[in-house]
Order: structure tokens, then sequence, then C-alpha cells
């Protein structure tokens, strides 16, 4: 399924597409780019996705050594952009939306994966700004099934971008979509007529062409920023990963002179293999050049078992931490769930089974946290 909040719902197994070939992405129009007064030619563009896509961030290095190199942070523009005190919220709604451009649709995913993820980057020419953690709306082109003459409703998805896109602008964002496709549980075939509208939609558009897109909107995924030694716990699922791919740009990507991350990140991903692991290799050198500011752990669901012998979910990875979890939410930690939502009831039993083997009770403990505006939860 696509990370589409609200969307149309597809069911089983997706296919796995071979038609979206990787594209360059990245810097425009920057060259040479200075940290520090050295200077950095650059040779293409971004290591935005997992080691199955080709785009990369290449760079030859003057007068640095690589280790200097990979710490080094990459200048962000307009920095108009850190001056609004509210987030941007309902700029363009479904009756009046903004014509976007396509950039570019990459395949996120390996051979292996079950189904197809995609990473769309989306031209909005800076006037649909939005923070890390929000949703954009895109309306399909066509007409409502349900309602004859109507165009098709939005579909929201969470933005997979910091505010100052993939290329460091402020002029574009980022979807993470899986492509929606039905099987017939009958014949085993794929049903055309039942696909996701929008994921497929989206995943087979090309450079240049044009999409209705409305918000900003979302609250509840917003980074909180008041201290930048705060301890952040992220759980995603599949697409859910989204958003956090935006917060943890921010943190450790890019130069935001006012917002300077020296706290803790801790991400929990759930996927089905390695294959289809999202955006791999842009937090694996996260974790190697900052390993005292980022965690990552992977729950495998086909390939590694849990401590029971089933399937490893991310749940089992919570259970495996559970201690330090709880410790750092009694300290104040926020903690974030993205994904599909059938992924939180295993979650919740896991941390109620946690909390009772601790002595505590859960539904007291998650009264707290959502009061203290520590429990962040966006499910589809």
């Amino acid at each position: 399924m696509a990370h589409a909040l609200g969307g149309a719902q597809a069911s089983a197994s997706p296919s796995v597409g071979t038609d979206a070939s990787p594209r360059k992405t990245g810097f425009k129009d920057r060259n040479n780019l200075r940290f520090d007064n050295k200077l950095w030619i650059a040779l293409s563009s971004v290591n935005l996705k997992s080691r199955h896509s080709s785009t990369k961030y290449q760079f030859k290095v003057m007068s640095m050594s690589v280790q200097q190199a990979v710490r080094s942070k990459i200048p962000v523009q307009p920095l108009e952009l850190e001056n609004a005190n509210e987030p941007p919220l309902n700029l363009y709604k479904p009756k009046e939306p903004y014509t976007a451009t396509i950039v570019s649709v990459e395949r996120l995913v390996g051979p292996k994966a079950p189904g197809e993820t995609c990473h769309i980057v989306i031209d909005h020419g800076g006037n649909v700004p939005y923070w890390e953690g929000q949703s954009y709306g895109i309306i399909p082109p066509g007409e409502n099934p349900k309602k004859p003459g109507s165009p098709n409703n939005v579909r929201l998805y969470s933005i997979a971008s910091t505010r100052y896109g993939d290329s460091f602008d402020g002029k574009t964002a980022s979807l993470c979509v899986r492509r929606a496709v039905y099987y017939d549980p009958e014949t085993g075939k794929e049903d055309p007529s039942k696909n996701g509208i929008c994921s497929n939609f989206l995943c087979n558009s090309k450079p240049g062409d044009k999409i209705q897109l409305t918000g900003p909107s979302g609250k509840i995924m917003l980074l909180p920023e008041d201290d930048p030694n705060a301890t952040h716990i992220m759980i995603a699922t599949g697409t859910g990963v989204a958003p956090f791919r935006g917060y943890l740009r921010r943190m450790f990507m890019e130069a935001v002179a006012t917002y300077k991350f020296g706290g803790l990140a801790w991400l929990f991903l759930g996927v089905a293999n390695t294959d289809s692991l999202l955006y791999d290799e842009e937090f694996s050198s996260y974790r190697k050049d900052y390993p005292d500011n980022f965690r990552y752990d992977k729950a495998l669901s086909r390939e590694q078992k849990n401590k029971n012998g089933g399937k490893m979910y991310v749940q089992d990875k919570i259970e495996e931490y559970s201690d330090e979890i709880f410790k750092l939410l009694d300290g104040g930690a926020h903690i974030y769930f993205c994904g599909l939502r059938g992924m939180m009831p295993g979650i919740q039993d896991t941390l109620k089974r946690v909390a009772e083997q601790r002595g505590e009770s859960w539904d007291a403990k998650l009264s707290q946290l959502r009061k203290n505006k520590q429990w962040h939860v966006e499910v589809y």
C-alpha cells in the first residue's frame, strides 16, 4: 500500500513493477559549496535512497580529509523558512489546488521486495511550504467512481523530505509511495479496476507531469524543536518512515543555524526483507557519522526470528529494548509511530505487557505521555 492517509486501501500482495528506472536528482546550480572556508566540488547528487538506487551524492574534496567531509553538513536556503512561529496549514484546498510538477520518480526497493515503493520528488516552486512531519494532499486525475462528474478525493501522503526538499532550495517536496495493487483471491490475477488510483498515478508519473496538490496539513507529527538535546524514538512500518526521513535529514544532513541537534534519535523500521528497506544507506550513514546521536534498528519479518521463533516485527524489537525505551520515556523522550493502522494493536499489546512486568499501569502511563505531548501517532 502506498503511504496514503485516508486513501483507497488496496489489499493483498502488490506487484513488483519494472518501469521505474532511477533518475538523477539533487543539487541544482550548485557546483561549488563552501563549508568552513573549504571548497567542495559537487560531482553528482545526494545519496537519497537505499542501496538499490543508483542516485549518489559524490563529492571531490579539496583540503579536507574524508572524515571531515562526511561530517560536514549541507547548506540550505532560503533561511526565511525558519522564521515562522507556526507551521503553514491548508494553503491550498481541494477546490483550488496548486498545480505542481513531477521532478523524478525512483524505485526505492530491490527485486525481492514484495511490492514496489517509489520516491517521488515534486517541484512546488516554493509556493507550498511545509514543516517536517506534515502531509500533502494529492488529487489524482479522473472522476470519482462514487460521484460521477466530481473529481477524485484527496489522498494524504506524509512528506518524506525537510522543508528545504531534496535539492536544499525550498522548492521541492518528496513523497514515499507504495504502489497499491489488488489481486483477486480466487484467480490470483491482478484486477486493475481495484488498484489504488493515486499510488499508481504517482508511481507511473514522469518528470514534467503536472499534479494537483493540497495542504500542507497536520500538526501531530511536527518535530518538537524547543529542546535540541531531546530524545526522539521513531517507530515505522514500510512507507511510514517518510516523516522520519525528514526529521533525520534536518538533524544530521542539513546545516540549519537555528536547530543544532545534540540529542538522541532512535529509528525502528519494520519491513518484509532486506530488499524492502527504505533509505537504508542514508540512515546507515548517520549511524556511522553520529554514533552517539543516532541508533537504527531494523525488523525484517521474512528474514529474522523473534525470541519465540516467530517472525520479527517492529514490536518485537521494541520489546527487546523495552527497558531502555521506558527509561527514556520517563526522562521525557518523544515517541512517534507511523505506518499502517494494523501496526498499533501489536505495539500497544507489547507495551502494556512490558509495563505490567515492570509493575506499572500502561493506561496510566499512556495517559501521562499524551498529556505531556510525548506520544505522536499517524497511521493510515
